[in-house]
């Protein structure tokens, strides 16, 4: 048995890039128009200025740093005020189906709604004679394979083990923090939800002897009414997402294109097997498209998992002879969905998503997030983790930017004789070991963290979020509701498509 000591983890930094200092750019312009309209009395020398002027410096500070439920007085307007002109314009809307766009020759392409719409699914081969599902971005020229895998998990094996293999996950990001690197970003997606029982059924069935007496059968088929529908299933997808223009001369000797650009991708998959399976990771399929597309439609709609499940229990069967397991990619997307200020309505389930603020301040164990993907009978949870791997030369230009907004802030202080308190003093040694790390050759990755909780009956929808609240605070977490956001938050946070990490870092 081992004797070693389990290995802690901390020190995550949050981007701090505003305009000026904390302030974004209309925040910074808000206090600069609450100085001068402050200062106006004075050159006037009016009383009556005065009475005017300075309420209104104070109304322009207050929409500067006056914080909304966690953002700014001045984005907490802007996002009310465009959510209200989406709803009065009916943008809220979605609708799909018989009413989904088609092409002159009468095909329907995949629809989906919102920042989505624009993704297509195309089918390339995986390099061993089958078929793979790459999602195409074509406004941001990126594209995106999906693996299902397995693990073993990390709270039952010993410590050595579990440091070895946390070790090894992050020798696997850090080497994916090349100089304009082809994988632009990584995501780890994992659904937590109700198990009906449909696949167990149809395993049992098919490996039951003919000749098994009867009273086992029964006892069996008692034990599986029983037990099958109070179980719960995880479902882990591990997604790659490749830049074709950061990677132009192999996507070029590939043949060039879309054709290209997908085999440079499961090139680039296939050569990390090793790395992922020295860290416990093990690919059990590349999804196929109908598979991608499987994926997206039981995020939607959650009632169609028992009818794709038992369809994919039967495809086993090589006698079968129905529809093949997955989904046609052109009805992968809602039939119907509606954007709520604090709630994304999506066929017959509501979903509320939310943005992990802040990571835990204390040093925690790998195990931290374990909380979060309870079992729950009557929700699902997702829960993304978007990397995305830094190259030096913008590492250390990051870094260097970072360090010099702390150092005029910590001589800002000074000037002003205000104390340095003990948050500040640690972030500022987080950040000194950071950038010595960075010397001495470590990778530097933006992560990001998005949760949601989906329900079928509506008056559930808040006792799930209290309960995902509740979890969320166990594990050491600050989450935020994305409120204004949420068809966006859902697209990030419940599909396994490598959304959710902005492409430059806005100030807050």
């Amino acid at each position: 048995m081992s004797i070693s000591e389990p290995a802690t983890y901390g020190g995550w930094q949050s981007e701090r890039s505003g305009f000026m200092g904390n302030l974004s750019g209309p925040g910074f312009a808000l206090v600069a128009a609450a100085t001068a309209v402050a200062l106006l009395p004075l050159y006037q020398r009016s009383w009556s200025a005065t009475l005017v002027c300075l309420p209104l410096a104070l109304l322009l500070l207050l929409l500067a740093l006056g914080r909304v439920m966690g953002l700014s007085a001045d984005q907490w307007i802007i996002l009310a005020v465009r959510h209200q002109i989406a709803v009065a314009t009916k943008k809220n809307l979605f609708l799909s189906g018989a009413f989904a766009p088609r092409t002159k020759s009468g095909e329907q392409p995949m629809d989906l709604p919102g920042v989505l719409a624009r993704l297509r699914i195309l089918n390339a081969s995986d390099g061993l004679g089958g078929e793979l599902g790459v999602v195409h971005d074509p406004v941001a020229g990126t594209y995106t394979a999906i693996a299902r895998i397995a693990f073993p998990g990390l709270a039952l094996v010993d410590t050595d083990k579990q440091n070895a293999r946390v070790g090894a996950w992050a020798a696997f990001l850090r080497s994916q923090c090349k100089e304009d690197g082809a994988i632009t970003r990584i995501s780890v997606h994992q659904r937590s939800l109700p198990d009906d029982g449909t696949e167990l059924r149809s395993w049992v069935e098919r490996h039951t002897a003919p000749d098994a007496p009867p009273a086992a059968v029964q006892a069996l088929d008692e034990l599986m009414v029983t037990a099958g529908p109070v179980a719960t299933i995880r479902e882990t997808y591990l997604s790659i997402t490749f830049s074709a223009a950061r990677a132009r001369l192999a996507v070029k000797g590939a043949g060039g294109g879309q054709i290209g650009a997908a085999a440079v991708l499961v090139r680039e998959i296939h050569a990390m097997q090793g790395v992922l399976s020295s860290a416990g990771l093990q690919i059990e399929e590349l999804l196929t498209p109908r598979k991608v597309a499987q994926a997206i439609r039981t995020a939607y709609d959650p009632e169609a998992q028992l009818m794709l499940a038992a369809r994919s229990a039967a495809a086993h069967d090589p006698e079968w002879k129905g529809a093949p397991s997955g989904v046609d990619p052109t009805v992968a997307g809602p039939a119907a969905a509606e954007t709520g200020w604090g709630v994304y309505r999506h066929d017959g389930a509501w979903t509320v998503s939310y943005q992990v603020r802040g990571l835990p301040q204390s040093e925690v164990y790998a195990t931290f997030l374990q909380p979060l993907l309870r079992p729950r009978r009557n929700a699902r949870r997702s829960l993304s983790l978007v990397y995305e791997p830094i190259g030096p030369a913008k590492a250390r230009q990051e870094l260097a930017r970072e360090k010099a907004k702390r150092d005029a802030a910590r001589q800002l202080r000074s000037k002003t004789g205000r104390v340095e308190s003990e948050d500040e003093r640690r972030e500022s040694m987080t950040a000194r070991a950071q950038d010595v790390a960075r010397a001495s050759g470590e990778g530097v990755v933006r992560l990001s963290c998005l949760l949601a909780v989906t329900v079928m009956d509506e008056e559930e929808l808040e006792i799930a979020c209290a309960e995902l609240q509740a979890d969320a605070s166990a594990a050491g977490l600050e989450m935020r509701r994305m409120w204004g956001a949420q068809d966006a938050g859902f697209a990030a946070a419940a599909l396994p498509l490598g959304q959710g990490l902005t492409d430059r870092r806005v100030g807050i």
